[in-house]
């Protein structure tokens, strides 16, 4: 049986940093966690996703100072999100629309999650490469 709502599939628990922390901190942060992207809230709300693609597409690749620049700067700003009671397909259709590969989850204003497309993957077709790499460790990838 399929996963229909987000609340099935998504990971729960956000992991957050401050609109003014260094991309340095967020980075440390993300390899702590062993997670690929973190919230940007502002108190509860969420004002961004920065990814550790933006961290080297937006900072690093610019030459920016990483010690400095905050993550609001290189975050994806005002992200799409959903809440846990939407539908799989719409925050699928969303994720293509807006060409993101997450979105964080809201509830009552507050950020609980995020949903992926690996999630999806792995709720949708457990066999599929895209739900082995998300269910892979990264640390055993060779950085590929």
């Amino acid at each position: 049986m399929k996963a229909e709502l987000v609340k099935d599939v998504m990971t729960p628990g956000v992991v957050a940093v401050r609109p003014e922390a260094s991309v340095v901190e967020a980075a440390l942060l993300m390899r702590t966690q062993n997670i690929g992207d973190v919230v940007v809230a502002e108190g509860q709300d969420v004002i961004g996703v920065l990814t550790d693609r933006d961290i080297v597409v937006r900072a690093v690749a610019d030459g920016a100072d990483p010690m400095t620049v905050s993550v609001q700067t290189v975050c994806t700003p005002d992200p799409v999100t959903v809440t846990p009671e939407d539908r799989v397909a719409a925050a699928v259709t969303l994720m293509r629309e807006h060409a993101v590969r997450r979105l964080p989850v809201v509830e009552n204003g507050l950020p609980v999650g995020i949903v992926s497309l690996g999630d999806v993957a792995e709720a949708e077709d457990p066999a599929s490469a895209l739900a082995d790499i998300s269910r892979a460790d990264p640390d055993a990838r060779g950085g590929a």
